[in-house]
């Protein structure tokens, strides 16, 4: 485990955050996309929180997010608050804000433009370097943004969480280019997730992807709890009870690089 040392005092710059704020980010024409945004005192680094399923947390005019508030990267992105980390939650944009939202969408160019204009966005306002972090099938968007925006000033990595690694519907992450990459990267899995599209026992499909050549990682998460479907934000595969663990160990790497 990487050394912890560096981090934020937790408490204090939780303490110190600024307000949530929501801001619709234009991107492309006649098109916006929603964020919860908030950061705490001087941060060190912006993420932008890419949660799973179908992509929507419809996110209120007060805040309130009104979908998928358990998921993953949305339940804890205090805990990155905590660790001098800005936080920036990614909503659909507006040209898809009803059902199927971002479902089989998410490898299109337009998401990357969108993506693309809030990670631009996120570095102005946080005056930080940004991170794509997807969970899920939010792997999907950060892995394909990451691969396409390589470059774009300001991002400076890319995590990913219970990464999609099986799946005959889409394009799964492992199927992607991701020998070009020339960002780091970090992966985070439970040991004993058995979602079907991202079971433990699949992870080698995206070890044997990853690039060389840069700083990259991956690591296995053992403890926590889980309840309900096994592809579900309460199970493994959604570090349910190990959250702490999971966000300082992305949040280290982070900060060290």
């Amino acid at each position: 485990m990487l050394a912890l040392a560096a981090l934020a005092e937790g408490p204090f710059a939780l303490a110190q955050a600024a307000p949530p704020q929501v801001v619709d980010v234009p991107s492309r024409p006649g098109v916006s996309v929603r964020v919860l945004a908030q950061q705490p005192a001087q941060p060190r680094a912006v993420v932008l929180l890419l949660p799973g399923g179908d992509g929507a947390p419809r996110i209120a005019d007060d805040g309130s997010v009104g979908r998928m508030a358990n998921n993953f990267v949305i339940r804890t992105r205090a805990l990155y608050l905590a660790q001098g980390i800005a936080t920036v939650v990614v909503d659909a944009p507006s040209d898809h804000g009803r059902p199927p939202y971002l479902a089989g969408w998410r490898h299109s160019p337009e998401h990357v433009a969108d993506l693309a204009a809030v990670l631009r966005w996120a570095g102005q306002w946080a005056h930080a370097p940004a991170w794509l972090v997807g969970t899920s099938r939010g792997t999907e968007s950060a892995a394909e943004a990451a691969l396409r925006l390589q470059g774009m000033p300001g991002l400076a990595g890319l995590v990913l969480t219970s990464t999609i690694l099986d799946d005959p519907r889409t394009t799964a992450v492992p199927e992607l280019p991701l020998d070009t990459l020339r960002l780091p990267v970090l992966a985070v899995h439970h040991a004993r997730d058995t979602c079907r599209v991202s079971a433990y026992a699949d992870l080698p499909r995206l070890i044997v992807r990853l690039p060389t050549g840069v700083p990259g990682q991956v690591r296995v998460v053992q403890g926590g709890t889980s309840t309900g479907d096994a592809c579900r934000a309460m199970a493994w595969h959604g570090f349910n009870g190990a959250e702490p663990e999971v966000v300082r160990e992305i949040a280290a790497w982070i900060l060290a690089h």
